[in-house]
């Protein structure tokens, strides 16, 4: 098991530069993500580890969008974030800001599901319900497809993450839906007591 902060530590670092609401609901539900991969991948003994690393993966995202994934490990480092973290976090911005590899098999989903993450939300606040919990892999998929619909989600960083790991593109859809799935209650818990 690595040395890292507590997963306490971790939100008061984002919360510390975040302060808008969809910026802590989004690092909570990719913590939520990182975790049931953490678990579903065989590395339980990490889900907090991967966890803290969706938590803060966008630290830097609020207040310096221009240096995303630049600014990240100067703000970490000051709030006492190892550089394995460090890399990990940076590691999602690969050949978008930063040249910095996603290497372990954790930054390779990061990689892949942060940008997808933000797009299964998107369809899932078009639903009647606003919840992933009833969403089927058909209709995410043809939202997927649309160029037009959250637009500002990369689909090419996406496949680019897909090729990485070596998946097909629905396993990742399908898997990153069943893992936004298992963490929805407890993240409008969280940002019910924020409100």
């Amino acid at each position: 098991m690595r040395e890292h902060i507590s997963r306490e530590e971790a939100l008061a670092l984002l919360k510390k530069h975040n302060k808008d609401h969809f910026h802590i609901q989004h690092a909570l539900t990719v913590e939520g993500v990182m975790r049931w991969y953490a678990k579903e991948l065989g590395y339980g003994e990490d889900e907090e580890y991967w966890g803290i690393v969706g938590l803060l993966h966008d630290i830097d995202f609020e207040n310096y969008p221009d240096q995303h994934c630049i600014k990240a490990p100067e703000l970490l480092r000051e709030g006492g974030v190892g550089e394995d973290i460090i890399h990990a976090v940076c590691s999602h911005g690969y050949d978008l800001t930063v040249d910095v590899k996603p290497e372990h098999e954790m930054e390779k989903v990061l990689y892949a599901a942060d940008e997808l993450t933000g797009l299964i939300w998107a369809a899932a606040l078009m639903r009647p319900s606003k919840s992933v919990q009833d969403m089927e892999l058909k209709s995410l998929k043809k939202k997927y497809k649309s160029k037009g619909f959250a637009a500002g989600c990369s689909r090419e960083v996406i496949e680019n993450g897909v090729q990485m790991m070596g998946w097909e593109l629905d396993t990742l859809l399908e898997r990153t839906l069943e893992a936004m799935r298992s963490c929805e209650e407890n993240i409008a818990q969280a940002m019910d007591q924020l409100a």
